[in-house]
């Protein structure tokens, strides 16, 4: 099994080898500044199965690190860089003007499209204008810990993947399972987005990779397939969008 999205901290190691412990035995690990995203290049490097997805997280965009694409981009030459991300747009949070949000988007968008690797999106109420800034990009998109089922359809027209995250097991996430269960095999992914949004039966504690494996239950069940058989599926959608993985 794969979690295709988590953000690791100082016990990363140890995070790892509880993933692994639990049969997962590839991480995505997810940079949202330029320190970061040196810090999982180098975690990376030293960790077998471990990749990384580097970007600016749009609460950054009022401030200096948005001035860092360039330096993210040539980072994403590493080998193990695998996505650009994660990038978007929060207007929930305001952390950062919408004006400021849009510009770092879109040039991350750019980096993606020039770096010809997969983008993860991060969306907070800014749907509308997330999608106007998707549809006409080129590359491969990932919608990551989907909560935004307006988002749905214009995902499946355009053949973008939907990754969900441990809300979708939470008791009232009825929405989001009914989501799940229209996206194709061939599009669906699982995330912990740790160390935030723990899955319903670890709720409470700060999510890790080893997680997914409860997101990875309440997917299957709602799609009407075995475990085994979505976590086949699920890492071979992986291996075919992150290429390197």
């Amino acid at each position: 099994m794969i979690d295709t999205h988590a953000h690791l901290g100082d016990d990363a190691a140890e995070v790892i080898d509880r993933a692994g412990a639990a049969g997962v035995s590839r991480v995505v690990a997810v940079a949202t500044t330029l320190a970061g995203a040196r810090d999982a290049l180098a975690f990376a490097d030293a960790h077998e199965g471990v990749y990384a997805c580097l970007g600016i997280h749009p609460h950054e965009a009022g401030g200096a690190e948005a001035r860092h694409v360039p330096e993210i981009r040539a980072l994403l030459d590493h080998p193990k860089a695998v996505a650009v991300g994660e990038t978007g747009l929060d207007y929930f949070r305001d952390y950062a003007p919408p004006e400021a949000q849009q510009e770092l988007f879109e040039a991350l968008l750019a980096v993606a499209r020039d770096t010809g690797k997969p983008v993860v999106i991060h969306t907070r109420a800014a749907d509308d204008d997330t999608l106007a800034r998707l549809v006409d990009h080129t590359g491969p998109v990932i919608l990551h810990c989907f909560s935004s089922p307006a988002l749905l359809d214009p995902a499946l027209e355009h053949g973008w993947y939907v990754s969900f995250a441990g809300n979708v097991t939470y008791r009232n996430a009825y929405e989001l399972r009914a989501a799940a269960r229209r996206v194709p095999s061939e599009r669906i992914l699982a995330e912990t987005d740790s160390p935030y949004l723990a899955p319903q039966a670890v709720r409470g504690r700060r999510n890790e990779p080893a997680f997914v494996m409860h997101t990875l239950a309440a997917l299957a069940e709602a799609r009407a397939v075995s475990p085994a058989e979505l976590a086949e599926q699920i890492d071979a959608n992986a291996t075919a969008v992150f290429g390197a993985v």
